[in-house]
């Protein structure tokens, strides 16, 4: 089942929250992306599942569109964190899922260390 997640976050909280910036008006929340390089660049957007749910306030503060007292660095964290509560809401709704890694089992040292030096009998 695919989920379209630009859709899923109409009528969503914002999960950015700017502080003193955030609206919390619901009907103005979007799927707001994280420009990373190799993901994103001129008329391409990161993959969906690189994005937060922000209202109109956050997402311009963060894009960088209305000037703010946030550095770069301090409204690239608060979009990484909304994307973390974002991902962690649809976990919890079922929406996203994953299947864990099974833990590496390392192979016996014995099979990986020679029994005995070429041209001698034993280790000594």
């Amino acid at each position: 089942m695919s989920v379209n997640l630009r859709r899923l976050a109409r009528n969503q909280p914002c999960l950015i929250r700017v502080p003193i910036v955030c609206n919390g008006n619901p009907d103005t929340v979007v799927l707001c992306h994280i420009r990373m390089i190799e993901l994103s660049g001129t008329g391409i957007k990161a993959p969906d599942v690189f994005a937060t749910f922000g209202c109109s306030a956050c997402h311009a503060v963060c894009d960088g569109q209305q000037k703010s007292e946030y550095s770069y660095s301090e409204r690239r964290l608060m979009l990484l964190e909304g994307m973390v509560r974002t991902q962690l809401w649809l976990l919890d709704q079922g929406i996203l899922s994953f299947e864990p890694e099974k833990p590496c089992r390392p192979k016996k040292l014995s099979k990986l260390v020679a029994r005995r030096l070429p041209g001698s009998k034993s280790f000594g």
